[in-house]
């Protein structure tokens, strides 16, 4: 069998795209049901001319920002008999 005849790994997706003439792509409907994208979700499109193109759901993003950016915790109290700095 040759390697190009392989199904990915589980949890993988691999396939190919052509871009029509507006830019458009349509995401596989493997890679949808993968990543559960249904119609009108929002995906995050992310570009690094060294990296490459990755795209993200935004409520997995949301998640990611939500745990690297937590709420900030209430001010500091004023120092007493003065004004905060």
């Amino acid at each position: 069998m040759k390697p190009e005849e392989l199904p990915p790994a589980e949890g993988r997706f691999a396939g190919t795209v052509r871009v029509g003439e507006k830019g458009q792509i349509v995401i596989p409907k493997g890679a949808r049901d993968l990543f559960g994208i249904k119609p009108g979700d929002t995906l995050l499109l992310l570009a690094d001319v060294n990296q490459g193109i990755a795209i993200v759901r935004q409520d997995v993003f949301d998640q990611f920002i939500a745990q690297a950016m937590p709420p900030a915790g209430p001010p500091p109290e004023p120092a007493e008999g003065g004004t905060q700095p």
